[in-house]
């Protein structure tokens, strides 16, 4: 195995840890991960994260749902206004310049850090 691919896999492995705990991971983690450790693009790493979402969440849902511990009432409607949204960041994401996209990725990440430290 080449070090890049260890250096996905260490991202992968932290990733699904760290979403299967706390619900998060793919961007606040893969998005940095891609970009400083891998050097790839921020808009191919927002799209990476973006496309890793899925299969962990389908895991941890699937753990969560079977220990009862979603309330599907919310989580349907949560869900309707997501997939609206998505579709709208998707449109805009490369319509965003790259600086721009990095200090607001930057300051959502800063600003809830902060909220969940002082709560």
């Amino acid at each position: 195995m080449d070090r890049q691919t260890i250096k996905l896999m260490a991202i992968g492995l932290v990733t699904g840890t760290v979403n299967g705990l706390f619900g998060s991971g793919g961007g606040t983690l893969v998005v940095p991960a891609l970009v400083f450790l891998i050097g790839i693009e921020d808009y191919k790493a927002h799209a990476t994260a973006i496309s890793i979402i899925l299969p962990l969440s389908v895991i941890s849902a699937f753990i969560y749902l079977k220990g009862r511990a979603i309330p599907l009432n919310m989580g349907i409607i949560i869900v309707a206004g997501g997939v609206i949204g998505s579709f709208i960041g998707a449109k805009f994401l490369k319509k965003i310049p790259n600086n721009i996209l990095r200090k607001v990725f930057g300051s959502v990440i800063v600003f809830t850090a902060l909220r969940m430290i002082f709560r």
